[in-house]
């Protein structure tokens, strides 16, 4: 039997991580389509597509997050901590 790695909130945050920005990029993408949607009258055709967008970003940035979390390489803290000590 395979075992996962355990999920660790820390590391989420990796602002050196190229996929921490697109998950940011994705879910404000998503919150914005969501907004538009519920704000706006569409036609149904432009309402569908829209959702399918906006799930579509929210279900992939999802993804990035939990490959984040199960990610077993050093954050951005770790490095820091790293490369400043003297020993």
């Amino acid at each position: 039997m395979r075992t996962r790695p355990p999920l660790k909130l820390s590391r989420l945050f990796r602002p050196r991580d190229p996929r921490f920005w697109l998950m940011i990029a994705l879910n404000l993408l998503s919150a914005v389509l969501a907004w538009v949607l519920r704000t706006y009258p569409l036609v149904p055709l432009a309402t569908a597509l829209m959702a399918v967008f906006a799930l579509g970003n929210a279900l992939l940035g999802m993804r990035i997050a939990f490959d984040l979390l199960r990610d077993k390489r050093i954050g951005a803290a770790g490095a820091a901590r790293r490369d400043h000590d003297p020993s």
